[in-house]
């Protein structure tokens, strides 16, 4: 993501912080931004509030009483995705620093599917039957038959079920596809190409 620097006006020195930034993903020292409180509700006292700003990005972060927005989208960028794969892995990342965590279940089972359509499998087929083609096809590494059965039990959840997902699911899952995704792509991208 290209970020250009900012201007702000009425920044004052506060406090350091230490964060990963939502933004550009750096952990930084911040010690740019303002301060401010959140007005009491009923009995509770005034809640401590800031906005910091990444000094790598210039772009603002919130902080309240353990809330960071936005927040970070756990995992790493993956080298060597096809663009529509790339696209919904970060949108299943990016769903986790929102707080959309059934989302990010959703995306990850759709990536699944993209996974499998993009290695040669036919558009249009159920779910299940993606899943049997990457793991018969050897693009799920050994003992991860597991997790790619994980993946589609938590994905029917999401889909089939009142509950809602959680963080520890959604970043269970990103992490899984996050190997998944090195271990299809990635990986094989860094092999230097023999020229005869």
């Amino acid at each position: 993501m290209a970020l250009t620097r900012l201007n702000w006006s009425g920044v004052q020195q506060s406090q350091p912080r230490v964060y990963k930034c939502g933004y550009c993903g750096k952990v930084v020292s911040s010690i740019l931004g303002w301060q401010g409180s959140k007005p009491p509700d009923q009995n509770q006292p005034d809640v401590p509030v800031t906005l910091q700003l990444c000094p790598n990005c210039m772009y603002p972060t919130f902080f309240g009483v353990d809330q960071q927005i936005p927040d970070v989208a756990p995992g790493e960028e993956v080298q060597g995705l096809p663009a529509d794969v790339e696209n919904l892995y970060r949108e299943a990342r990016n769903c986790v620093a929102a707080s959309a965590y059934t989302g990010a279940v959703l995306c990850a089972r759709k990536l699944l599917m993209s996974i499998a359509v993009a290695q040669g499998d036919q558009p249009g087929k159920n779910f299940f039957e993606y899943v049997e083609f990457l793991a018969n096809k050897g693009f799920v590494p050994p003992n991860g038959r597991g997790w790619v059965d994980h993946i589609r039990s938590k994905g029917n959840e999401a889909t089939h079920e009142i509950r809602m997902m959680s963080r520890p699911d959604a970043e269970q899952l990103i992490t899984f596809i996050e190997m998944l995704l090195k271990f299809i792509y990635e990986f094989p991208s860094r092999v230097p190409i023999k020229t005869p």
